[in-house]
């Protein structure tokens, strides 16, 4: 059913939401409005995307009323090369709000996936819009299926065993990201640290990952102070990940 706006305002009032039954992408009426000068915080979502973006130009699957997908507008202290520490901050609030709603134990795999037993639960996107940070989440809620041949295996929080309701959800993730992004702005090093502590993929796991048209293989050794990752080849080098997937290897 569609979300139930009403009752997400009641908890959130003095915060700005516009929501859609169904859009193109969340993050492109975001960044329209972080243009014309939207306040830090305000929300945009929709029932439905129809051109749902994900991380390097990919496609996220958005079916109707199954899934939670917001962009939100943020204004923050920081400089323009803090996208990898926004995205590392966002991945904790998205795993804070969905274990604070279920039992399930949430892992987080440089630099945007969301896991749930090894497999894709939510996904997270930052990008630079004017003088405003926007920042896209989807969490895969009460889908029962997924299309075959997606680039991620996926699941929902419903595949899962937990039932959430999308409006509770938008409502700890709200609080939890305004919680990770006051420490962002005021000790950085303090999300590199939550982060390697909330991430099986960040230090000591063996990964392979495509980067510039090359495939490494190598263990993980933590986080640079950008937020990059860093990987030790089995040749001994060691290598910062700028972007790429990592999986297991």
């Amino acid at each position: 059913m569609p979300l139930d706006l009403p009752s997400v305002q009641s908890r959130v009032p003095a915060r700005r939401i516009d929501w859609y039954p169904q859009v193109d992408s969340t993050m492109t009426l975001a960044a329209d409005l972080a243009r014309s000068g939207a306040p830090s915080g305000t929300v945009v979502g929709a029932d439905e995307q129809t051109a749902g973006v994900g991380r390097l130009g990919r496609s996220w699957n958005s079916p109707a009323e199954t899934g939670l997908y917001v962009s939100i507008v943020l204004r923050l202290p920081l400089t323009g090369s803090a996208i990898p520490l926004v995205m590392l901050a966002l991945g904790l609030a998205a795993k804070q709000s969905i274990e604070a709603l279920t039992s399930l134990s949430v892992d987080l795999r440089w630099p945007n996936d969301v896991l749930v037993n090894g497999l894709k639960c939510a996904g997270i996107l930052a990008h630079w819009e004017a003088d405003a940070i926007i920042a896209g989440i989807g969490i895969n809620v009460s889908q029962s299926e997924f299309p075959a041949g997606l680039d991620t295996p996926a699941t929902s929080l419903l595949m899962r065993g937990a039932r959430v309701k999308r409006e509770d959800l938008l409502v700890e993730l709200l609080e939890s990201i305004d919680s990770f992004t006051e420490v962002l702005s005021r000790h950085s090093d303090e999300i590199l640290r939550r982060f390697t502590e909330a991430s099986s993929f960040a230090q000591g796991r063996r990964v392979r990952v495509h980067q510039e048209g090359r495939t490494l293989e190598g263990v993980t050794c933590g986080l640079d102070a950008s937020g990059f990752l860093l990987l030790r080849e089995d040749s001994g080098a060691q290598t910062t990940i700028l972007a790429g997937g990592v999986r297991p290897a």
